[in-house]
């Protein structure tokens, strides 16, 4: 079913749900653009003969009126339906469409550094508006657990269920995850969960990779003052991120890395799959088992 097909209210309604369950929440433009009188100029220089008058009085009638905010034509003149009744879409702060620049990237570095405390860092992540994903997110996910546990585990970056409860790993995954902590005698209160990126992407989309410095010195902070004894990876982004590597996670996952912070501590990183994927992926279930048992058993050698 297409825009052009529709002709009813309830088709349409149907049409707009889809749109809002699909994250489609604003217009590409403030005010509306009429593309067919842009292009029309085009037509007639690139046009080989003049058009018969009969036609171009057709196409003139067929031409969308201005306002309609790019709606197609036979959707502007459905039967029964009242334009003006159609939400505009939400003002958003001009900050939102700026693209960070590398100054940004420095800014967070300045902050995360500046950060004594998991407080002030997550007081410093708050207040912090040099990444775009903040302003289409609903709340900042900083993390979830005991941050004095021997154990931490970084995700790449909160998905929708994340975003509204504001934890890291509550949806689907999380309760995976949970399970899989549980395995091997842990649990929230005995480690701490964050991610890379601490605000859900639009659509659950890949974090660009510009995105991903700019959060950087966040979660290396993050990971220095909490000071784990070991560090679980979940994924691939964030293993590559944090353990400066470009390997796929399939070939890092099992072996034994090092994750070094700022301060030149070298913290044991052990490499795994990410929830999310066992869920789809559940045959390697049993290499995350393995996984987790050597961090079971690592942890056990620290004690």
């Amino acid at each position: 079913m297409t825009a052009a097909s529709l002709k009813t209210p309830a088709e349409l309604a149907e049409l707009f749900a889809f749109y809002a369950s699909a994250g489609v929440d604003e217009a590409l433009e403030d005010a509306p653009v009429d593309r067919f009188a842009e292009a029309r100029p085009r037509q007639a220089e690139r046009a080989p003969a003049p058009v018969a008058p009969a036609r171009e009085s057709r196409a003139e009638q067929r031409a969308p009126e201005p306002g309609l905010n790019r709606m197609p034509e036979r959707l502007a003149a459905a039967p029964g339906l009242d334009v003006s009744r159609v939400p505009d879409a939400p003002a958003r702060p001009m900050a939102a469409a700026t693209v960070p620049d590398e100054g940004q990237i420095m800014l967070a570095r300045q902050l995360a550094a500046s950060a004594s405390t998991l407080d002030e860092l997550r007081q410093h992540m708050a207040a912090f508006d040099g990444c775009n994903l903040k302003f289409t997110a609903k709340n900042l996910v900083f993390a979830d657990g005991n941050p004095s546990g021997d154990l931490m585990l970084v995700g790449e970056a909160p998905g929708r269920d994340e975003d509204l409860e504001g934890l890291p790993f509550v949806g689907r995954s999380g309760r995976l995850l949970d399970l899989m902590l549980a395995a091997i005698g842990l649990d929230r209160t005995s480690a701490y969960i964050a991610n890379v990126i601490p605000w859900r992407p639009p659509g659950n989309r890949t974090p660009t990779p510009h995105e991903t410095e700019i959060c950087r010195p966040f979660i290396e902070r993050q990971i220095e003052l909490v000071n784990p004894k070991v560090l679980v990876n979940l994924g691939g982004p964030s293993a590559k991120t944090l353990l400066n590597t470009t390997e796929g996670i399939l070939r890092l996952r099992g072996n034994w890395r090092v994750h070094t912070t700022a301060s030149g501590t070298a913290i044991p990183a052990m490499p795994t799959l990410h929830p999310a994927y066992l869920l789809r992926t559940p045959a390697h279930k049993k290499l995350a088992w393995r996984d987790f048992l050597e961090v079971k058993a690592k942890l056990r050698g620290l004690a």
